[in-house]
């Protein structure tokens, strides 16, 4: 896969596998019983609310927010592996090759989802359901159909260009899991650059300071040992 340019909009091929990627790591099991649509018969799992999906998405496509709160768990938990996979981020040039900034709106990070939903939901792979009453959508659910699920497992085998995203997906996957899209919105609020980016303008980077950060907590890290 051909990699845009930093601030450049991603394809809508780009953005379909990425998003079913992001589906299938992130959907919980199908609730029983199963909500009474036919169309979802053959559903295999779900993730509940686009504010949740479009959390999970700005953390894989901003390496270096993924990075900053890897740092902030570790420095809550001082679990050794935060600071390793952080340290894996921003060691590289990812944060800036893989960076595909995304605007700030209301409810924090959002890029439109509709291109690459009409992918998967014309392949069979995802399908949309809104919930609320007429005239006023409440949350949109995205469950990931047997078919979707067959073609992430063919990706896993026969595309190894996608691998990248595979492997940060499936970090983010494990980062979010149990947390509700409220809940990862006041996570990345956390961050100055997030939070104070005029509503309709990209979100800017923090590779900077996050890697001064990095080696701030590394140095700790080796006095703690040398004491």
């Amino acid at each position: 896969m051909v990699e845009a340019e930093v601030g450049a909009p991603t394809s809508r091929e780009q953005d379909a596998v990425r998003i079913l990627l992001i589906i299938a790591a992130s959907a919980l099991p199908m609730p029983e019983p199963p909500p009474p649509d036919p169309a979802l018969v053959d559903a295999v799992g779900v993730v509940e609310t686009q504010v949740k999906l479009q959390k999970i998405d700005f953390w894989v496509r901003n390496p270096d927010y993924l990075a900053a709160t890897l740092l902030k768990d570790y420095e809550t938990s001082r679990e050794a592996y935060l600071l390793e996979l952080a340290a894996e981020i921003l060691v590289s040039d990812e944060p800036e090759v893989r960076r595909y900034p995304m605007l700030r709106y209301l409810f924090g990070a959002y890029e439109p989802l509709d291109d690459a939903l009409a992918v998967l939901r014309s392949a069979g792979l995802v399908i949309r359901r809104k919930r609320g009453t007429p005239g006023r959508v409440q949350q949109h659910d995205y469950f990931l159909t047997a078919r979707g699920r067959e073609a992430v497992d063919k990706i896993l085998v026969t595309e190894p260009v996608f691998s990248y995203y595979v492997d940060r997906v499936n970090l983010v996957a494990a980062l979010t899991e149990g947390h509700g899209g409220t809940q990862l919105k006041a996570r990345q609020y956390l961050h100055d650059e997030y939070r104070n980016t005029p509503i309709g303008s990209r979100i800017g980077s923090i590779a900077q300071q996050t890697r001064e950060r990095l080696a701030e907590l590394q140095a700790e890290l080796v006095d703690g040992a040398r004491s």
